[in-house]
């Protein structure tokens, strides 16, 4: 399982607009191949700033599958708008054992 966590910088004022285009865009994601979840987690101390967690099978499941589907491209119709510079992306895996 890979984690995707892509840090995404919003204009100030769109907040709640920006959460309403992600939940709109929650089944683009969990009906995408090898999707496994999503989360949105808002910083405290950084208001515009957000952390959207996806959990995919494989890296490519996200490189290649995801983001050449037209999921992909409504979710970014729908949220790009307020993205106040492009997302940072990055691919994470857990190192700890239960």
């Amino acid at each position: 399982m890979i984690t995707e966590i892509a840090q995404i910088e919003i204009h100030p004022g769109q907040e709640e607009e920006f959460e309403a285009a992600v939940t709109q865009a929650l089944p683009l994601f969990l009906a995408a191949d090898g999707c496994d979840g999503v989360d949105l987690h808002r910083s405290l101390e950084h208001p515009t700033r957000y952390r959207l967690m996806v959990r995919w099978e494989t890296v490519e499941h996200h490189t290649d599958t995801f983001r050449a589907s037209e999921g992909f491209a409504r979710w970014r119709a729908l949220a790009g708008p307020h993205f106040a510079a492009p997302p940072q992306v990055e691919h994470v895996y857990s190192v700890l054992a239960p």
